[in-house]
């Protein structure tokens, strides 16, 4: 395999998209996902369109402890170059903290954060070594403020930016570059599967097409982050939000992010 990009959550959504886009480049893919038939129509689906991309997929539930040493391991016995990592994979979930389930909660901090970290802590001594690499971690514009209704997520969200940034810093003059996206609400399965497609953010959600194109991009680029799928109003909110009492900014989250029955 050549021009290789590893993709997690790559099944559906934004992972999908960055699968698609990366193959219309004549590059290959690792996709790896919970949903192994949505791993077997992408296959199918970027073998036809892009009959000269190979597809490479490895069913995987990232919640589980040891999954991502087996990838890694998977991906070094079949002799494969990861040349791009991409750690799309995540999920959130709308409640009270101290109602909600806590194995729920559980896995998602270990797929949001503990996943995110240890696949890009296996693969990016490889990439230092060859002096060329470039990491691509997906978290929320909703990380920029507190999260009522949404703790655990938001927080988790918070870390990829944090993490992200920091690592990009430790990276200068390596060959290898980290930039984080910050999508805003997306047209993706994560809506209806957490909730939050029933709150007044997800009002308009922006296109998964346009927001992979613009992370993908911004990697290419080697930007530190890039914010995608926000409409001017809602850039112009987040800018202010800074500025005003954090009581203020936490009740007025949390009325929006309640679930409108």
């Amino acid at each position: 395999m050549k021009n290789v990009a590893l993709i997690t959550g790559a099944a559906g959504g934004i992972g999908k998209e960055f699968a698609k886009i990366h193959a219309s480049r004549g590059g290959d893919v690792v996709a790896i996902d919970l949903n192994a038939e949505g791993l077997k129509d992408l296959q199918r689906e970027l073998s036809e369109s892009h009959p000269r991309s190979t597809v490479y997929t490895i069913p995987k539930n990232l919640a589980s402890n040891s999954a991502t040493q087996e990838i890694y391991e998977e991906v070094t016995r079949e002799g494969i170059a990861v040349d791009y990592l991409i750690n799309n994979a995540g999920f959130g979930g709308v409640g009270k903290f101290h109602e909600r389930a806590w194995e729920q909660d559980q896995a998602m901090i270990q797929v949001n954060v503990l996943a995110l970290a240890s696949l890009t802590r296996f693969f990016l001594p490889d990439f230092i070594a060859r002096g060329t690499g470039k990491i691509l971690n997906v978290s929320s514009t909703v990380r920029l403020n507190p999260g009522p209704m949404q703790a655990i997520y938001i927080a988790s969200k918070a870390f990829v930016t944090s993490f992200t940034n920091s690592l990009s810093g430790e990276l200068l003059g390596t060959g290898v570059t980290a930039t984080v996206l910050l999508p805003g609400a997306t047209q993706t399965g994560f809506g209806a599967h957490s909730g939050m497609d029933k709150t007044d953010i997800y009002k308009k959600p922006a296109s998964a097409g346009d927001v992979a194109r613009d992370g993908y991009q911004a990697m290419l680029a080697g930007k530190l982050q890039m914010i995608s799928g926000l409409p001017w109003s809602q850039r112009m909110t987040l800018s202010l939000t800074p500025l005003l009492p954090k009581e203020m900014v936490v009740n007025r989250i949390r009325k929006q992010q309640e679930i409108n029955h």
